[in-house]
This record gives structure tokens, sequence and C-alpha cells, in this order.
């Protein structure tokens, strides 16, 4: 019985190694591009972003909201970065000073939502929060990163600019292999089916002669750098931006803490879980800032994730967390990690992601849709979808505060919901009425 329990925690373990590779790999490559850095740049950014992504998780994991929710890069940070790269070009300040400008901002961040956590202001906002709310934050992230997923499966990636035909069909097929496995089989082959499908996709893609990323020599041992970018630069416009920027974050904490809840099918001290992982979320975007990463968020994903394989252990996400992070002191490992063809990565998370739409859709129709949800939604959904397609250049003349906030489909669409939902109260059922 002990040899099978320690086969199981290891393969559940691997899982969620593969899994927040898997989360991790793509956006500092995304980020590279946007900023033009070379190929021992992004490497240096990857390291980085391993070692946070660790840390984050095993800090959430053990002392924040305490839930099997992997930290992980976020959306919302990948369009301010963009953003931002767009608008420093505009004004002549250059990609480098846009990038130690990005620190002081993550920093700032880091430090409101320490606050907020520690006056308990999450707690008492926590009601606005409702499932109409998190349904419409879960089916918004799953339009605004299908398309990156869906580009990565094309192999649209990077200078590429026609589809891949051998790597999107290889993509298609771990795509399917992993749907597959997790919906039809049964026993381990269901609980593994995102590592399986990941481990047949890359050695068909190996024996296909996929193109790969090339492999360059680097040290064996080496500490994640402090302030890569540089010294942060102080600019009062980052105040407000961090200020909103936290605010929104919240609704991810509580997006995520409420699938997970829903996944694992226990309830828990949402309120409290809510509020230490606000706090944690605020020191982990202040590491972020300070070795010049990509500010993480918990990944609503990760319940898709756990509902595809269904892994409910805790033990196997925390021995995850800290080998991604003990890993990021090894470069070469990193460097052989980072090989994972980016099409096989994209299909297993897209396959994960439908079970986010299945949350998303559960928690919209928690209640019954009545025609004032309907409207609510309605008005969320074609603003914030359409945000998504707008290009960030309309947005050029516009100030930089709102700039962040309008290019961001997700946020438009969230706080949207939340606006008019708090605007519009539900008319309240008299006595009489109830009586009759």
């Amino acid at each position: 019985m002990k040899n099978q329990s320690f086969v199981q925690t290891s393969l559940e373990t691997m899982q969620w190694f593969i899994f927040f590779l898997a989360s991790s790999v793509a956006l500092p490559i995304v980020i590279g591009a946007v900023f033009h850095m070379d190929f021992h740049q992004i490497a240096g950014l990857m390291q980085r972003t391993f070692f946070i992504v660790g840390l984050a998780s095993l800090l959430q994991g053990l002392f924040g909201h305490r839930l099997p929710i992997m930290e992980g890069p976020a959306g919302i940070w990948i369009s301010i970065f963009t953003v931002m790269a767009a608008t420093g070009l505009q004004s002549g300040e250059g990609l480098d000073h846009t990038l130690r400008l990005l620190q002081t901002t993550m920093i700032f961040t880091g430090i409101f939502l320490v606050l907020i956590g520690v006056f308990r202001i999450s707690q008492k906002i926590l009601p606005i929060f409702t499932p109409l709310v998190t349904g419409t934050f879960f089916l918004l992230l799953t339009v605004q990163l299908s398309g990156t997923f869906l580009e990565g499966m094309l192999g649209l990636q990077g200078e590429a600019e026609n589809i891949q035909v051998k790597e999107a069909g290889l993509a298609f097929l771990t795509f399917f292999i992993v749907l597959g496995l997790s919906t039809f089989a049964k026993g381990w082959l269901s609980s593994y089916s995102m590592f399986i499908g990941i481990i047949a996709g890359w050695i068909l893609f190996v024996l296909i002669g996929g193109s790969s990323p090339q492999l360059e020599s680097v040290s064996f041992f080496a500490v994640p750098e402090l302030f890569a970018f540089g010294m942060p630069v102080w600019d009062l416009s980052v105040v407000p931006v961090a200020l909103i920027t936290s605010i929104i974050l919240i609704s991810n904490v509580v997006a995520s803490v409420v699938a997970i809840e829903q996944t694992l099918g226990a309830k828990t001290n949402s309120p409290l879980a809510v509020n230490r992982g606000t706090i944690l979320s605020g020191v982990n975007h202040g590491v972020a800032g300070v070795f010049s990463g990509i500010a993480n968020v918990p990944l609503a994903t990760s319940a898709g994730f756990i509902g595809l394989t269904g892994q409910k252990r805790k033990k196997p996400f925390i021995y995850a967390s800290l080998i991604l992070l003990i890993i990021a002191f090894f470069p070469p490992i990193v460097s052989f990690i980072s090989s994972i063809p980016a099409p096989i990565a994209n299909a297993a998370l897209m396959a994960s992601f439908i079970q986010l739409v299945s949350l998303g859709i559960h928690n919209v129709t928690l209640q019954p849709l009545d025609n004032r949800k309907v409207t609510i939604v309605g008005i969320a959904y074609l603003i914030g979808m359409g945000t998504m397609f707008l290009p960030a250049e309309v947005f050029s003349n516009l100030p930089s505060i709102v700039q962040n906030v309008m290019s961001n489909g997700l946020l438009v669409g969230v706080t949207l919901v939340i606006l008019i939902e708090q605007l519009w109260r539900e008319k309240k059922t008299s006595g009489k009425e109830n009586e009759s």
C-alpha cells in the first residue's frame, strides 16, 4: 500500500508539475517578443518566472488561501505590459524605461493588496463578487486566452504568419488525447490525461522533426537576478494604475477560490481564504517586481485542471511548487523544459479550459436568469468581448490610466457586471405578495 501511495503521489506531483510548466512557459516568450528581448534575456525571464511561480504557489498553498491553486503569470498583467510598451515607445521613453516602470507598478500593486488584506477590506467587498460576476469572469477569461492558445496550437507564435500544418495537426491530436482520456477513460488513464497527452505529443513532435528552440550552453547553477530590468523608476501615474489593478485582482482571487471550492466539493471559510489569499497575492506581486518577472495571480484554470484529472489532494501540489522553485536555480534544466513544443503545451491548456467554461456557465445560471440578469450579462459580454478585438492603438490618445483598463476586455466586462449589478438592484418582494 505504501508503494502504491508513493507511486500515486509521484505521478500526481509530476502531472501538477507539467501543468505548472505548461501555464508558465508561453507568457515569458510573449513578453520577450513585445519588448524585443534576445535569447539570453528571455531565458533569464523564464528562469525568474519559474522561481516566482514556484515560490508564490508554495506560499499561497501553505499560508495564503491554502488551496491547490497555481499562481501563474496574470493575463491582466500581460495586457498592462503590452499597453505600457506601446505608450512608452510613443512617448519616446523607450522599452528599458518601461520595464523599470513596470517593476514599480507591480511593487505598488503588491503594497495595495497587502493593505486591502490586512485591513480586511477584501472581506467587506466580498458580497459584490456574486455568482454572476464570477461566472462572467470565468467565461471572459476563457474567451480572452483561448485565442492565444489557439494561435499557439496553430504554430502562429513568434515570427510565423501562416498555419504550421504539422505542428497544428499534432496539437489537435494532443488536445483530443487529453480530452478523450479525461472524458471516456477510467482509472489512472483519466487521472493522468494531461501528463499522457503532453508526453505523447512531445514524442510525436520530435519524431516528425518539428521545429524546436536551439538550446545554448548556460551555467549549471545560477541565482535569479534581482532587478534584472534595472532599478525601479518613480512615476506618480503608476499609483492609480496600481490601485485600480489591485481592486480588480480581488475578483481573480475570489473567482479562483470559488472555482476550487466547487470543484473539490468542499466548503471552506471563503472570506478568510480570500483575505489570506489577498495578502499573499500582495507579497507575491512585490516578489515579482523585485525579481523583474510577470506578476502572478491565482489561476482559475487550476479548477479546470482538477476537474479534468480528478486530482484533489494538496500534497502533490505543494511538492510540484517546491520542485519548480528548486529547478529555477539550474538554467540547463530550465532550458530543456522550455523546449516543450509550444503547440503541445497550448493544446493541453486549451483542453483544461473546457472545465472552466462549465464552471462559468454553472455560476451564471446558479440562479434563474430573469430579464435583469440576462441584460447585465449581455452588456458585459458584448462590450467586454468587443474590446478584446480592438487594437491597443485605438486607446493611444487616452490617459495611461484609462488605457490600462479600457484595453483589457476582461477588466471592462467584469467591471461592467459589478457596476450594473450594484446600481440596478433586484426588486424586493413585499410581505403581502409573499403571503399571497
